[in-house]
């Protein structure tokens, strides 16, 4: 018999008062009987439309099936016949608005848990699990991937299972992308990251760091003077934006990108971290997307005393993952919504001195169907501050599309490529993930790299 309980088992978590103070895993994951009987809420529906909901096509019913039965390991085969980065995500997809957001119980109840058991049985098999990786026969063909994020990894872990010698370029000093300097510890461990990295430089994927590509080298010397028969670029979108407000320019302003890198890719929380942060004590965010809600949780377990979100739309607008929002506020977080800022204040060295907002209130449907912010008049006020962290989303650096000839992008500076395939203007060059989409999800950017890598090999075959 189903389990009919309208609620989900309860993720166990550090407690908010401990968490917030550290940059451990904040959820703790789910016991072997929590994972059984959320698992026998499925209903295994014969119209799989979880499964719809899933950019990698994941048999959800599937695995889930395995776990209610108490074959946990059986449940990864599942998974992993699909997804390259299980582990991954179990901890940072969007479930909500993806495969939970398609689940039946979800009509009147809560949706069955999926990310939550995604990640149990990852955990699952990495704990109890030491699987002997073989390179593949190689088929002499050569593929080089632009970017060690989603994207690349996954387009590099498929094309590598099908014996393609792969070549991923990484501008960082350390491969991962946005898993390794984007989203903190305390939401996905870097142990896990390495992992899946390890697995696939074992089937032969060759990582080469400190590589920016149309700077080091461009895209055209990788294909005709290395021999690379099809580029995949998974490069992101890292470049930050700015609201071009007064005092952007004042010490202690940071774009997301940066404030975040320091911590999760330096270190700088750490007393003998080489990139240190300045350690503040009243912190402003503005944006209400889940890098925001990233840096303003990492800037209170740095030691700030009070954090604002500043958001101008309202509560129910906001683009951040819910549990992501909920764990913010028991966090302390402090939620400014209906306000946007007009001016960051100096003291008197030049430091954020404060932040200048006014009020908002909602007016009618923008292009995006969301109703447009607008000023109230006669509403400003200032909240005293000492940093300013902007995440307000990024574009594609225009590095890569300024070097290479006749790659088609869009104004605001994403290659065009074809949904069903990833091919750019370009012969033989392929892209996916944000560099093509503009800041999106880690799932999304997967989906991209494993169409990529299939359109790849059926273009190398065919040649």
């Amino acid at each position: 018999m189903p389990n009919m309980s309208a609620k989900k088992n309860e993720m166990p978590v550090q407690a908010p008062e401990v968490r917030n103070k550290n940059f451990e895993e904040v959820a703790l994951g789910y016991t072997k009987e929590q994972a059984i009987d959320e698992a026998q809420r499925c209903l295994n529906c014969k119209t799989k439309n979880c499964v719809a909901g899933c950019p990698v096509n994941i048999d959800i019913p599937g695995f889930i099936k395995e776990v209610a039965e108490g074959r946990f390991e059986d449940a990864y085969q599942v998974i992993a016949g699909a997804s390259s980065l299980p582990a991954v995500c179990g901890r940072v997809c969007p479930q909500e608005t993806q495969c939970e957001g398609k689940c039946v119980r979800g009509i009147k109840a809560e949706p069955v848990g999926i990310g939550r058991l995604e990640r149990f049985v990852a955990d699952y098999h990495n704990e109890n699990f030491k699987e002997e990786i073989k390179k593949p026969e190689s088929n002499g063909h050569k593929v080089a991937v632009i970017g060690s994020g989603p994207a690349g990894l996954t387009c590099a872990g498929e094309l590598a299972k099908k014996g393609y010698e792969v070549t991923v370029f990484e501008a960082l000093h350390l491969a991962g992308g946005v898993l390794v300097y984007g989203i903190p510890e305390f939401r996905l461990p870097k142990s896990i990251v390495q992992k899946e990295i390890d697995g696939l430089k074992a089937l032969g994927v060759k990582i080469e760091t400190n590589m920016v590509i149309g700077k080091v080298l461009s895209i055209d010397e990788l294909k005709e003077e290395y021999g690379f028969e099809a580029v995949f670029i998974g490069s992101g979108a890292g470049l930050p934006k700015f609201m071009n407000i007064p005092g952007e320019n004042l010490k202690g302003v940071y774009s997301a990108n940066e404030f975040l890198t320091r911590v999760n890719l330096m270190k700088s929380y750490k007393n003998d971290s080489d990139t240190p942060i300045k350690h503040s004590k009243r912190v402003a965010v503005v944006g209400g997307g889940n890098v925001a809600m990233d840096a303003a949780r990492s800037a209170l377990r740095l030691g700030a005393e009070e954090v604002y979100i500043i958001y101008r739309r309202s509560r129910t607008e906001l683009p951040a993952r819910a549990e992501e929002v909920d764990h913010a506020e028991e966090e302390g977080i402090i939620f400014k919504f209906l306000t946007n800022p007009v001016e960051i204040l100096a003291d008197e060295n030049r430091f954020v001195g404060g932040i200048r907002c006014v009020e908002m209130e909602l007016g009618e449907p923008d292009a995006s169907g969301r109703r447009r912010p607008v000023v109230k008049e006669g509403s400003e006020f200032e909240i005293a501050v000492d940093c300013v962290i902007m995440a307000l989303g990024t574009s594609p650096n225009p590095l890569i599309k300024n070097t290479t000839k006749g790659l088609d992008t869009q104004k605001w500076g994403g290659i065009i490529a074809e949904e069903e395939t990833g091919l750019t203007s370009r012969e033989g060059i392929y892209a996916g993930g944000d560099a093509v989409t503009g800041a999106a999800t880690v799932i999304l950017a997967m989906g991209a790299g494993k169409t990529a890598a299939q359109s790849i090999h059926e273009y190398i075959k065919a040649k």
